[in-house]
């Protein structure tokens, strides 16, 4: 871990001020990013944190990278650029369900169809923070907020859902205040070769106070969330004791011991499944019917958008019979300037 690396995660500590909402998830999220940094050796000058509009988007002021605070929902479109420009840069991309999935809905699910090479972190609070507390596209239907006074009648994006319905290759989820968690989501994300979407169940205390108490709350969490792990059997509760099996084509929970199951019914997980049928399952249980899936979902293997631009180019200039301006000039082509 970062500890026993020679660069410290206070190493990505900027000397702003952090001016996030004292006992905002940001400020959890902020942590477990420098130190996800520092624990896979990263050198400062080799990461671009680039940002939208919205809360999180502040982000970048607050590493000590290179950074860009561009404009509401085009983070991708930039981030895009960067990497595709300097494929040798660590590109993150910092975004709220606002940013991310309204205005910046197309430009989001295009990078992910492209499968660049980004590090994407999804902050997801369900309520508009910055502009003051609208609905946001993730918020739960019948939410009343100032845009919504009588209950918003939309349904909401499922994030894992549409990431992987956009193909995407590599989608996870964690909590904003286990850094524990997500500190080795955030290291499984940039281990990825291609664009990986980390969900963070995120906490906005002034205008969605509580949002994922249901699932977060330490008395509950246990029971109402299961930690996927590759390889691993789907067990979870505070007994350990509970389990996913598929009944049919539907996930059903299940009780270890009673009606003579056994471990061995319990599904295993296989997060590098090329199918995405499970995976889908996966990313939308939701509570009370489900426990909320933590963990990585999906990590698959799929070509990269930006090695196959740069191995193009080497291939279409390997095959040109022009190599430099000098070979241009001097090739007997006419050139009519005007």
């Amino acid at each position: 871990m970062a500890e026993n690396c020679q660069v410290k995660f206070t190493d990505f500590k900027s000397d702003q001020s952090v001016k996030w909402c004292p006992g905002c998830g940001d400020h959890a999220i902020l942590n477990s990013v420098q130190k996800a940094m520092a624990s896979l050796g990263y050198k400062k000058e080799e990461v671009a944190v680039i940002s939208g509009i919205g809360c999180s988007s502040r982000f970048p002021y607050y590493m000590e990278t290179f950074g860009f605070h561009t404009i509401h929902g085009r983070g991708s479109a930039i981030a895009s650029g960067v990497k595709v420009a300097n494929p040798h840069l660590k590109v993150w991309q910092i975004t709220g369900d606002g940013d991310a999935l309204a205005i910046g809905g197309n430009h989001f699910i295009h990078t992910i169809r492209r499968n660049i090479d980004l590090n994407v972190i999804l902050f997801n609070n369900q309520i508009y923070g910055l502009t003051k507390g609208q609905y946001s596209p993730t918020s739960k239907r019948g939410f009343i907020s100032k845009t919504s006074p009588f209950g918003t009648v939309e349904a909401p994006f499922r994030p894992g859902e549409l990431c992987i319905g956009a193909r995407g290759q590599f989608f996870a989820r964690c909590i904003d205040k286990d850094l524990k968690h997500s500190v080795v989501m955030l290291e499984e994300a940039a281990k990825h070769e291609g664009t990986s979407i980390v969900e963070v169940l995120q906490n906005c205390v002034i205008y969605n106070d509580k949002t994922h108490n249901a699932i977060t709350d330490k008395a509950h969490s246990a029971d109402r969330t299961i930690k996927l792990e590759h390889g691993k059997p789907m067990i979870f509760g505070a007994e350990n004791n509970k389990g996913l099996m598929l009944e049919g084509l539907e996930l059903k929970v299940v009780t270890i011991g009673e009606n003579g199951i056994t471990e061995d019914d319990i599904l295993v997980h296989d997060a590098h499944c090329d199918d995405i049928t499970l995976h889908l399952k996966l990313a939308d249980m939701e509570y009370p019917e489900y426990p909320v899936a933590l963990g990585v979902i999906r990590s698959v293997k799929a070509p990269v958008y930006d090695q196959c631009v740069a191995k193009q180019l080497a291939e279409v200039q390997e095959q040109s019979q022009i190599k430099s301006f000098n070979d241009l000039i001097h090739s007997g082509d006419v050139w009519d300037v005007e």
